[in-house]
This record gives C-alpha cells, sequence and structure tokens, in this order.
C-alpha cells in the first residue's frame, strides 16, 4: 500500500488501520534504542526541573500561546 491509495482512503478508514498498526506495535517484543538526541533532550529537561529553571505551563495558557 502506498500513500496514493491511503490518500483515498476516509478518515475512519485511516484511523482503524493506524489502531490496528499501535496495536500489532504494543504487543511487539522488538526493542528498538531511543536516538542519543532524545536522551539528550529528556537530559536537558530533566536539569532544568532540578535546577528550578524549569517553566510549566497549562495546557490552556500553552494553546492560547500558540494562536496569536
Amino acid at each position: 500500500m502506498d500513500s496514493t491509495e491511503i490518500k483515498k482512503m476516509s478518515t475512519t478508514e485511516r484511523l482503524k488501520i493506524m489502531e490496528a498498526i499501535w496495536d500489532s506495535l504494543l504487543h511487539d517484543e522488538t526493542n528498538i534504542e531511543s536516538p542519543q538526541w532524545h536522551k539528550n533532550v529528556l537530559a536537558e529537561r530533566k536539569s532544568k526541573i532540578e535546577n528550578g529553571e524549569a517553566e510549566f505551563v497549562s495546557i490552556k495558557k500553552l494553546k492560547t500561546k500558540h494562536r496569536s
């Protein structure tokens, strides 16, 4: 199946396929290593929290901020 065929499907059909794929991955025992940059981002965020430098915002504020 290629992207042209996928684009022809309804949104409901595409969501059902995505759900089936996620379900199959949930039960997949393959161990996929996270990329190093993921670990770097998480370490940086953890450091900011521990140093009191992290900024936390509510979902409502975040949504308002991105609409402007």
